[in-house]
């Protein structure tokens, strides 16, 4: 049996759909100036119905499975659908409508239902088990054997041993599961416009750089407001606070960070979330696990909740006393008789101390971080000089709104041979009301050798867009970011695998976030630092004084980046290690709940308020990151192990670059993760560097 090939048209769907055949653009990139919001939901639709048929074929084949007739196939299926599903919820995050989410309101629950009939049909599980039973005596290559056992854990996770009272239930919990994540998402991005804070009195926004105003000002234009509009980011601490010499407006905008999402009306999440928490509470029983994320730490690298507990509890009381050596310096900085500091303050503070100790602050640093150096001399950069690649823009090419940018990537030609097209990598940087906060990756196209397919990744942040013609500069916290999130694309661009399913970033949530951390390293290197920092209107390059200060002064505001992380980590898993009657049913007790969950675990800083607050914790309740949250710090134990062994071998060179490349990054989700690691260090991975980075040795 052969599944409908990838480029056969759909007979229901109209010709004229974008999605009813491969674009045929380069890289097979949507061509976005020709789908319209219309034709999301029809090539779903049908697309869902093609993929279905395609499963049929596969399960009633009167022969014997084989890996030829039943796991490829399975990898072909699905084509139209994915084509349309991963349009649609690229788009659906960065340049979102009304029309798109009522879309997504209507298709999550079918999609919920689509995953759940393949999961849960007994014919096609009676097939791979029957190759799994077998898989000792196959000979089937690694990744074809590691496809298999994984497949096998999918269906198992799925509910495919349940009764069918069982079931039904679990497909009711994922249909609405997925109803209400979207219902978060929704409310989420109208919260945090809503919570913008107006200004009307430019002398508030004393100690603003002048290009941050003027990005203010459009932003409040934009909107039909006359003023300075302050937009939020997705975390509590927001950039802004840093350079705010007005603590009357500081706190405004600290009080307005922290509402978002409890302040009644539309856009309180609260009866969303649980909702969310007691389903998932529930669905983790029904398949046999204590609790959601005991679910979730079972597909992962860690394997269990008690190892994420014990990592957590192990880094909390040496981050809180960071915290608080930190506080106490900065109250005597701001000259506070009770010694203490407000949230709101922090950062401003911690800028002054900057300034003081390093001779260094934000304002002083952002005319050397220009958006275009920093991408091109920076992050593309490295990517060249580890890797082998370079960039070359392509104006010609459609993308889904006039701010993003689309580059196509050569890899290292052989000698005497032309530069190989390797795929396509997007630029989504600039902020925007129809924009959820954040910074993400996405896969467009996911390499793989089956279809013969070449990556195409998109990256999105939330950088305030300056006026025209104006230069973007940054933060440093958004110079990292460009490097991290480009770690991801790196992840998608340079997978070598044969199967769709475990392209590039296709590797569990803990260890997802591992090749992005790393790629963060090279924005410190000092060849790239001093490459890519250079005056954006003179040209001169950052005083070499201040970038050894910058290398010199890394470790202060550890303890409040550390505290604040452990504390959204800790109460990620608070509320995912609840059983279904453990969960608060009013939401008057949501905040009380967050608040006793802090305590309970020693991380309960009034000036140290947690990354995201539960109500508008989008990673948990909105995206994927559900009991998952650890997942940063957890990755980062390989990140700074990882560092340690490029320092070990010589830093920014091509042959690390390569070994990194080909037994990490191009493994994707082909083989055990750790294992990739392995092979890379030699050895398993230490926790001592992470420790020493942050300064918890």
């Amino acid at each position: 049996m052969t599944s409908i090939d990838q480029t056969t048209r759909s007979a229901e769907l109209d010709p004229a759909n974008p999605f009813a055949a491969p674009s045929t653009l380069p890289y097979e990139l949507p061509d976005f100036t020709a789908i319209r919001e219309e034709h999301y939901e029809p090539a779903i639709v049908e697309g869902m119905a093609v993929h279905r048929a395609e499963v049929e074929a596969i399960a009633t084949n009167p022969e014997p499975a084989t890996v030829e007739n039943t796991l490829e196939p399975l990898e072909r299926a699905g084509r139209l659908l994915d084509r349309a599903v991963t349009a649609f919820y690229s788009l659906l995050p960065a340049n979102s409508t009304p029309g798109l989410e009522d879309i997504q309101e209507r298709i999550a629950p079918q999609l919920a239902a689509h995953q759940d009939a393949i999961l849960m049909d007994a014919r096609l599980f009676a097939r791979v088990r029957s190759l799994a039973d077998a898989a000792g005596t196959l000979a089937l290559e690694p990744h074809t054997a590691y496809l298999l056992e994984k497949l096998m854990t999918r269906f198992k996770r799925s509910g495919i041993e349940l009764s069918e009272t069982d079931q039904e239930r679990l497909r009711e919990l994922n249909s609405r599961i997925t109803t209400l994540q979207a219902s978060f998402g929704r409310k989420l991005l109208a919260g945090a416009n809503e919570a913008s804070v107006l200004v009307t009195d430019e002398a508030e926004l004393a100690g603003l750089s002048a290009d941050a105003k003027a990005g203010a000002r459009a932003a409040a234009e934009a909107r039909g407001q006359d003023g300075w509009l302050l937009e939020m980011q997705l975390f509590t601490h927001q950039n802004v606070l840093a350079s705010l010499a007005d603590a009357g407006l500081r706190a405004r905008v600290q009080e307005a960070s922290m509402a978002r999402g409890a302040t009644g009306g539309e856009t309180d999440t609260r009866e969303v979330l649980l909702e969310l928490a007691r389903l998932r509470a529930e669905h983790a029983q029904l398949l046999g696990y204590e609790h959601h994320a005991a679910y979730i730490a079972a597909d992962a690298t860690a394997g269990t909740t008690a190892a994420v507990n014990e990592m957590l509890a192990r880094l909390a009381p040496a981050a809180v006393a960071n915290a608080r050596r930190e506080a106490s310096e900065l109250a005597k900085v701001s000259g506070s008789a009770s010694g203490s500091v407000a949230a709101a303050d922090w950062s401003y503070l911690s800028e002054a101390v900057r300034k003081e100790r390093f001779n260094l602050d934000d304002a002083a640093l952002r005319p050397y971080l220009e958006l275009e150096r920093v991408v091109h001399d920076g992050v593309f950069k490295a990517a060249n000089l580890l890797f082998g690649l370079s960039f070359t823009e392509r104006h010609d090419l459609p993308r889904y709104h006039p701010d993003v940018r689309v580059f196509e990537v050569f890899d290292a030609p052989e000698p005497g041979e032309p530069d190989t097209g390797l795929g396509l990598f997007l630029a989504d940087w600039y902020t925007r009301e129809s924009k959820r906060g954040g910074a993400w990756m996405n896969s467009l196209v996911d390499q793989n050798h089956l279809l013969n397919q070449k990556p195409v990744v998109v990256n999105n942040l939330n950088i305030v867009k300056p006026p025209a013609g104006e230069p973007t500069l940054l933060v440093w916290d958004e110079v990292t970011t460009l490097f991290h999130e480009f770690g991801h694309a790196l992840h998608g661009l340079l997978s070598d695998v044969r199967y769709p399913s475990q392209s590039g970033t296709s590797v569990p949530r803990d260890f997802v976030e591992y090749p992005s951390q790393v790629n963060e390293m090279w924005s410190w290197e000092p060849e790239i630092l001093r490459s890519f920092a250079v005056h954006h209107a003179t040209g001169e390059p950052m005083p070499a004084e201040w970038v050894d200060t910058m290398l010199a002064s890394r470790i202060w505001g550890e303890g409040f980046a550390t505290t604040e992380y452990l504390a959204a980590a800790l109460l990620d898993q608070a509320w995912h290690q609840l059983t279904p009657s453990q969960v608060p049913t009013s939401v008057e007790d949501v905040l009380p709940f967050e608040a006793a969950a802090l305590a309970a675990a020693g991380v309960d800083l009034d000036a140290v308020p947690p990354r995201y607050r539960t109500t508008y914790f989008n990673h948990i309740f909105g995206g994927g990151y559900s009991a998952g949250y650890y997942s940063y710090i957890w990755s980062e134990v390989l990140d700074a192990d990882t560092v340690e062994w490029y320092a070990e071998n010589g830093g920014l060179t091509r042959e690390n670059g390569e070994a990194f490349r080909r037994k990490l990054l191009a493994r994707g989700g082909s083989q055990d993760p750790l294992a990739s690691f392995e092979d890379l260090r030699g050895r398993p991975a230490d926790i001592t560097p992470l420790l020493e980075r942050r300064g918890l040795a």
